[in-house]
């Protein structure tokens, strides 16, 4: 019976860890976009950053807080240490010493006698034990109000760098699910091309066979058909890759299967909007430029911190304890007797002289405060430009599509009449390759244009209006 209970349940993991790897997704863009801000890697890490913010806060609020310890210590003199007593502090004859003359044994008209060398004396318990518990209070330190000040700034960095990573995955989200439709869509219109193409052939050879035609009309086809299954092989191993590299976008195994919901038309069509074109830029509300504004606070935080060097620092403690002392380990026999004490104070620590080191390091942080404010005025600059750009480079894809549209379509009813003279035997099979060629072109072009918009309206959104992910 064990052993069936052990076949059952190791058949049992097998079949779940089969299915888990037969997982399949199904996604729209949107969904895509929505689990991949949940599982990717960096996006992750991104919250891991924020939750580490969030107890570095903590850590330096706690700073300021009372720390309380506690210290218990046994020894035990293995060897006692003895300490020598000069014999004259005794007196052997009396056992109390009233006067001076007594002590030195003075009488009249007789020099005093003063006994000669030590006597060791060994002063304590061979044993003894000790207990204390402090409680320390900061009651002011300038670098720690600044130091709340960082903790706060840092936390604040790190929620912008999460939302930086947040559109960086969408828009990587959105570039990896339109290139997995753009492999697709080549990888099938390749197959219909060379299907195509191997019926021309076959006609032409048969043709040729007839004595009807000559044999470079075949050739030319044999070229071109070789062509597209060239292309067609790289094709499908760029499908391939580009959905291993989704699935990286997403945060899943490679070899995890998913299907794409959504066509490249239908995202092509979803992105063209004009409108976008008249969008202002907000750039306050840009990511990059709260990051850059971030580092200027940090460094004005840095330049306050060695300011507030120079002010003093005072702290409070109390502390309390309790000592055992016995020659034999006794300490919690309930006759023990043991010995308390508490100790109250304060400290003040007040810098006065560092030689310009507090100088020196404060006009550091300053010239570092002056090369933030300088770097946020370009990154103002970079930002305005990556917008204009941005706008330029969507206006120019939806253009790019417009005008590949029109041109697939000249290059379709091109090959069509070439395709009908060719097989009337009015054209050669080289005027049929070069509209077959062009037409070949003409459809990449236009995938290539639809994948543009895309991917360009994906970048103006990303520069634009940095809480696009709060909006989704």
């Amino acid at each position: 019976m064990r052993k069936l209970l052990i076949l059952a349940s190791i058949v049992f993991g097998f079949s779940q860890a089969t299915a888990q790897e037969e997982r399949a997704y199904d996604f729209t863009l949107e969904e895509a976009i929505s689990f991949a801000l949940d599982s990717n890697y960096t996006a992750i890490n991104a919250r891991r950053d924020i939750a580490r913010a969030i107890k570095q806060k903590w850590e330096t609020t706690a700073t300021g807080l009372p720390q309380i310890s506690a210290n218990i210590q046994y020894q035990n003199f293995i060897k006692q240490p003895v300490s020598l007593l000069p014999a004259a502090a005794f007196d052997n004859t009396s056992s109390v010493v009233n006067t001076v003359e007594d002590f030195f044994d003075i009488t009249p008209n007789r020099e005093p006698t003063v006994p000669e060398g030590f006597i060791p004396i060994v002063f304590g318990t061979q044993q003894q034990a000790t207990a204390t518990a402090t409680l320390n209070q900061l009651i002011f330190d300038g670098s720690y109000l600044v130091g709340l000040q960082a903790a706060l700034a840092f936390l604040d960095f790190s929620e912008n760098a999460n939302e930086k990573t947040q559109l960086e995955v969408r828009r990587g989200v959105i570039n990896a699910y339109g290139s997995v439709l753009l492999a697709d869509e080549l990888v099938s219109i390749f197959r219909s091309n060379k299907e195509k193409l191997e019926n021309n052939l076959y006609e032409a050879q048969k043709i040729f066979e007839n004595g009807l035609n000559e044999q470079e009309e075949v050739e030319q086809l044999e070229i071109t058909l070789l062509e597209i299954a060239t292309q067609l092989s790289n094709a499908e191993r760029t499908a391939s890759i580009a959905r291993q590299m989704f699935n990286v976008a997403l945060g899943i195994d490679v070899n995890t299967p998913v299907t794409l919901t959504e066509s490249l038309d239908d995202l092509a069509d979803q992105n063209i909007q004009l409108g976008a074109l008249e969008t202002n830029l907000n750039m306050e509300e840009n990511v990059d430029y709260k990051i850059a504004y971030n580092l200027t606070e940090q460094r004005s935080l840095e330049l306050k911190l060695e300011k507030s060097r120079a002010l003093p620092q005072l702290s409070a403690f109390v502390n309390y304890g309790t000592q055992a002392f016995s020659d034999e380990f006794s300490f919690f026999d309930s006759d023990q007797r043991w010995f308390q004490q508490s100790l109250f104070g304060v400290n003040m620590n007040i810098p006065i002289f560092s030689s310009g080191n507090r100088g020196a390091k404060t006009q550091q942080a300053r010239i570092a405060l002056d090369q933030a404010e300088t770097q946020l005025k370009e990154t103002v600059q970079n930002i305005q430009l990556q917008f204009d750009t941005a706008k330029s480079n969507y206006k120019f894809s939806v253009e790019s599509y417009e005008n590949a549209k029109k041109n697939l379509d000249l290059a379709e009813r091109i090959e069509r009449k070439n395709q009908i003279k060719f097989d009337e035997g009015i054209s050669s099979s080289f005027d049929l390759r070069q509209a077959q060629l062009q037409l070949y072109s003409a459809q990449q072009q236009y995938f290539n244009a639809m994948l543009n918009v895309i991917n360009s309206k994906a970048e103006l959104d990303t520069i634009s209006n940095s809480n696009i992910i709060n909006n989704n």
